[in-house]
């Protein structure tokens, strides 16, 4: 079992990372709360999580620091819910906002995460309540505000959690045009598109 990886950041975007280490290249994959901690550095610790999503399958998820991972596990102990599911939930929302939802049994915060229902929402509140320990907090607003190389970065990484590159464009200019959101800040240019799919 792998605890962490220590090396070179050969590679990154707002959804995967590549860390060589020992002359080994490990692709991770991650929230946009590690990518804002990381994408300006060149060597990094990355802790590390696997999830299987078949028996000979596995996933691995990397996280600039301990806590966040920690929440990662707990979300994914819920019923129904995936590494996927859960990095979505991570890079839609902060830690202490998740938690902030889960405490407060807020389930349209949760439901606004895409990929997550109502019913999941539900079985996550009722699962975690009470149980994330010092991860705290309420929602936070989403402002956000740049420029095509953020647009592209933005759009590689949704494209890279799953969503096709069309909806993903759709999303990006609605949040741009439609939205006022600046392309200034990449994370926040996710977040915000994110929230647009149907």
């Amino acid at each position: 079992m792998i605890t962490y990886i220590k090396g070179y950041l050969t590679s990154k975007n707002p959804a995967q990372i590549t860390v060589e280490s020992g002359g080994i290249g490990y692709s991770l994959l991650i929230s946009l709360s590690t990518y804002s901690k990381i994408s300006d550095l060149k060597e990094a610790q990355l802790f590390v999580e696997s999830v299987f999503v078949r028996d000979d399958n596995p996933r691995f998820y990397g996280f600039a620091d301990e806590e966040e991972r920690d929440l990662f596990r707990k979300i994914i102990s819920v019923s129904g819910v995936g590494g996927s599911s859960a990095i979505l939930m991570l890079s839609s929302m902060s830690a202490a906002d998740i938690a902030g939802a889960i405490n407060t049994a807020n389930v349209a915060a949760l439901k606004s995460i895409k990929g997550i229902g109502e019913k999941t929402a539900q079985r996550i509140v009722v699962d975690l309540k009470g149980k994330l320990g010092k991860h705290e907090g309420g929602i936070s607003q989403i402002l956000s505000t740049s420029y095509n190389k953020n647009k592209d970065e933005a759009l590689m990484a949704l494209v890279t959690l799953g969503f096709p590159k069309a909806a993903a464009e759709k999303a990006l200019e609605k949040a741009i045009k439609q939205q006022g959101v600046s392309t200034d800040n990449v994370e926040l240019l996710i977040k915000s598109a994110l929230k647009n799919f149907n």
